[in-house]
């Protein structure tokens, strides 16, 4: 049989390669999205906004948004700092840098609850942390790390978490990028003179712009959505917004508010990466004539 006869032309046949993928965002995306914005908006009354005023109502409201928000707020700089740290290590290709990069990787093959647990079992009551620091006679009884009485502190294991968990991500797409700069311009740096910083600054930065971008967006977006790890560390100790979309599904038994909650989260993310879009893009070179 003549395949290109059959399909027609051979420009049909990238997108038929992308039917898979597309029916799997129609599916697990769009559909479930769809859902939620109908659930949002419509009652058995009809169209109405009662769901995102019983949402803001809500007596964990105002403290869900402002741990969502600092925490994002919290992790994702700290990350970038350190992906980007240990990114220009990678990238002087010592020895063993693979096998560094591949070790740092590992927590993203760990599940988000996953992650979450094993820190749990880190920073509790009676775990290993106060295990260790009562065997070696610097405390005498136990450290709340998380309790109600100690948010800060339950705060700071959430964020140590996710930090551990993801910070993989930003590291990958940042290696990535610094391996396509040219050597050329560090080369050409040096010979005009430039130090290590002003290289950094002058050169590598601007080149990492693109990355840099990506890994912001990707990153936020899943901070600001970060769930199983603030669920297993600090459960209503310190609330966030999809936590909150998960209780009123789960708990409280009423999917509108929490569609409410998963629309408003929707709403930041795109608001966030408009932000990301706007003030990080990289302007096209115009050459002229």
């Amino acid at each position: 049989m003549n395949w290109r006869r059959f399909l027609g032309t051979d420009t049909l046949l990238p997108y038929l390669l992308l039917l898979p993928t597309l029916a799997y965002l129609l599916v697990f995306f769009l559909v479930p999205l769809g859902n939620a914005i109908s659930l949002s908006f419509w009652g058995e009354e009809g169209f109405t906004a009662q769901h995102f005023l019983g949402m803001f109502q809500d007596v964990k409201f105002g403290e869900a948004i402002k741990n969502t928000f600092f925490l994002a707020l919290s992790i994702v700089p700290l990350q970038l700092i350190t992906a980007l740290l240990l990114a220009m290590l990678v990238n002087t290709r010592f020895r063993g840098s693979k096998f560094f990069l591949y070790l740092y990787a590992l927590p993203l093959g760990i599940s988000d609850l996953a992650a979450g647990l094993v820190w749990l079992a880190i920073f509790t009551q009676h775990g290993y942390l106060n295990s260790i620091l009562m065997a070696l006679g610097l405390i005498e009884r136990p450290i709340y790390f998380i309790s109600y009485q100690n948010v800060g502190l339950t705060f700071l294991t959430i964020v140590l978490a996710e930090h551990w968990r993801a910070t993989a991500i930003v590291l990958v797409i940042l290696v990535a990028g610094l391996q396509m700069i040219s050597r050329d311009y560090l080369e050409a740096a040096e010979v005009l003179g430039a130090k290590r910083w002003q290289k950094l600054w002058y050169v590598i930065l601007p080149l990492l712009k693109p990355s840099l971008q990506s890994a912001l967006i990707i990153r936020t977006i899943f901070a600001l959505q970060m769930f199983a790890v603030a669920i297993a560390l600090g459960g209503e100790i310190v609330p966030v917004l999809a936590g909150e979309s998960y209780y009123w599904y789960s708990s409280y038994r009423n999917p509108h508010i929490a569609s409410a909650y998963a629309v408003l989260l929707m709403a930041i993310s795109l608001g966030m990466t408009w932000v990301y879009l706007r003030f990080l893009r990289t302007r096209p070179e115009v050459t002229r004539l």
